[in-house]
């Protein structure tokens, strides 16, 4: 999904881009909206303004979304329309699909081909100083780990609160209700983030 920068164009753009995909994704299953706010919990009335650009989701929101959808987050960044290889293995850091939660000051860059089907999703995600999901945690299908390759990070799974550095890592399923956050005011972090659909095997901690 290639999205204007917040900073030259202002957010409206952003948000547009990811309702578009939003709606598109849903019309191709044939959910209405009443379905989708019926499976989520939100009003047919903010699902609306999100697909029409009109309300910027936070990511909670779009987690609670891509799991109605039955695909993860990166089944959200839309494949570039002239990708010529129809097998695609690479992805080239000037190609990389980018995500903007503008509001929460996260950015995602997704690293692995995009599209709805994969099990699995790697992300470079970058929190701006003080960057945030929001004090309430969410949960959604699947298990996620990453790696801290700058800053600080704040990962609250449940009744946990880890605080973690340049270099620490972790693995939880993702049902776990969770929020995290960059605690730094001043500095940005940045993190190599894995999301993988289905269940977590039997026996998984």
């Amino acid at each position: 999904m290639s999205i204007p920068q917040g900073d030259a164009t202002g957010p409206e753009p952003v948000d547009r881009a990811v309702g578009q995909r939003l709606r598109g994704l849903r019309r191709a299953r044939g959910l209405s909206l009443e379905a989708i706010a019926s499976s989520t919990g939100l009003s047919i009335g903010f699902i609306s303004q999100v697909e029409r650009g009109l309300s910027s989701p936070s990511l909670r929101v779009l987690a609670l979304l891509a799991d109605t959808l039955q695909i993860g987050i990166g089944g959200l960044f839309e494949p570039s329309p002239d990708e010529p290889d129809p097998d695609p293995i690479v992805v080239f850091r000037k190609d990389r699909p980018e995500l903007q939660l503008w509001r929460a000051g996260i950015t995602k860059q997704l690293l692995t081909p995009p599209g709805g089907t994969h099990g699995m999703s790697l992300f470079h995600m970058v929190l701006r100083p003080g960057a945030s999901t929001g004090d309430e945690p969410f949960s959604h299908e699947g298990e996620e780990a990453g790696l801290v390759l700058e800053g600080r990070l704040t990962l609250v799974v449940e009744a946990r609160t880890l605080r973690l550095a340049e270099g620490d890592s972790f693995r939880f399923e993702s049902r776990r209700p969770h929020r995290f956050s960059n605690p730094d005011p001043h500095g940005q972090t940045i993190v190599l983030w894995v999301n993988v659909l289905g269940p977590t095997p039997a026996g998984s901690p």
